[in-house]
C-alpha cells in the first residue's frame, strides 16, 4: 500500500470518526432549540429559547448544579495531594511490598461504582456519620484518586532520580527538594490528574446515589427527571456546558501557544548570542 492511499484511508477514518463523535453532540444540542416537548430534533416544531428560559427558571437544577460543582472541587482537593503522594511513595520503594500497595491503590478503579457506593455508607454508618455531600466527597475521592497516582506515577517514569542526589548533595533539604524539583516536574501530570477528578467527579452517579442523603447532584437530579418525563431544558444544559469547555480548551490551548513562541524566541535569542559570542 502506497503512502496516498495509506493517506486516504486515514483521512476517511477520522472523518468517520469525527462524524460518530460530533454529530449525537450536534443532535443534542439541535434539540435545545426545538419548540418540543420531547428531547429531539424531529419533526422539527419551530426555533424556540424556550428551554433556556425552563432552564433559567429552574432553580432545582441551579441548586443541583451548584452542588456538583462544590463536591467536584472538594474531590480535586482531596484526590490530587493523596494521589500524588501515593504515586510517590510507590515509586520510592521495590519489591513485593510496592506491588502489593500499587494493588490496593489501584483496586478501587476496578470495583463498580455501587460497590463503592454502598461500601461508603456502611461503613461511615458504622461511625455514626451521617449522609450527604461530604460522603459523596469521600466515596468518590477513594477511586479518584487512583486516577491521579497513575498519571503521577507515568510522570515519575521520566524523572532523573540524580537531580534530588546532586540537590541533597549540595545542601538542600529533603522540603527543598520536593518545592523546587520533584514538583515542577510534576506540574503537567498534576494539573491532569486535577482536570481528570473533576470530571470524574460530575459525572459520577453511582456512589452519590447511595451517599447523598437528601441532597441533590445534577446526574441524580437528571436521573430523578427521567421518570417524570426529560424536557430539552436538559439540553440546553448540555449545550451550554459543551460550550463552556470548548471556550476553556480553545484558551487553555491559545495560552500554551503563546508561552510556546515566548519561549522559543527566547531560545533563538540565546543561540543568537551564543553564537555572536563564538565569533
Amino acid at each position: 500500500m502506497d503512502d496516498k492511499m495509506r493517506r486516504t484511508l486515514y483521512n476517511i477514518y477520522m472523518g468517520l470518526f469525527l462524524v460518530y463523535l460530533l454529530v449525537p453532540l450536534g443532535l443534542m444540542g439541535g434539540a435545545a432549540f426545538n419548540d418540543s416537548r420531547l428531547p429531539s430534533v424531529y419533526p422539527w416544531k419551530g426555533l424556540t429559547d424556550r428551554w433556556f428560559i425552563e432552564l433559567w427558571n429552574d432553580s432545582t437544577m441551579w441548586t443541583s448544579f451548584a452542588n456538583t460543582i462544590l463536591v467536584a472541587l472538594a474531590v480535586v482537593a482531596l484526590a490530587v495531594p493523596i494521589g500524588t503522594a501515593s504515586a510517590i511513595l510507590v515509586n520510592s520503594i521495590s519489591g513485593r511490598v510496592r506491588s502489593v500497595l500499587y494493588g490496593i491503590m489501584v483496586a478501587p478503579v476496578l470495583a463498580p461504582g455501587a460497590v463503592i457506593g454502598i461500601s461508603t455508607i456502611l461503613f461511615w454508618n458504622k461511625l455514626s456519620v451521617p449522609t450527604g455531600l461530604h460522603l459523596s466527597v469521600l466515596g468518590q475521592v477513594s477511586y479518584i484518586a487512583a486516577f491521579v497516582m497513575l498519571m503521577v506515577l507515568a510522570r515519575l517514569q521520566s524523572f532523573d532520580q540524580n537531580l534530588e542526589e546532586a540537590a541533597l548533595d549540595l545542601g538542600a533539604s529533603h522540603g527543598q527538594v520536593m518545592r523546587r524539583i520533584l514538583l515542577p516536574h510534576l506540574y503537567p501530570a498534576i494539573g491532569a490528574g486535577a482536570a481528570i477528578s473533576f470530571f470524574q467527579s460530575i459525572e459520577n452517579f453511582n456512589v452519590t446515589l447511595f451517599t447523598r442523603g437528601t441532597s441533590q447532584t445534577l446526574t441524580v437530579y437528571v436521573f430523578s427527571k427521567v421518570r417524570s418525563g426529560v424536557t430539552p431544558s436538559i439540553n440546553a444544559l448540555a449545550l451550554l456546558l459543551i460550550i463552556a469547555t470548548l471556550s476553556a480548551a480553545l484558551l487553555y490551548e491559545v495560552r500554551r501557544r503563546r508561552l510556546a513562541a515566548v519561549e522559543a524566541a527566547r531560545e533563538a535569542e540565546a543561540r543568537r548570542a551564543e553564537e555572536a559570542g563564538v565569533l
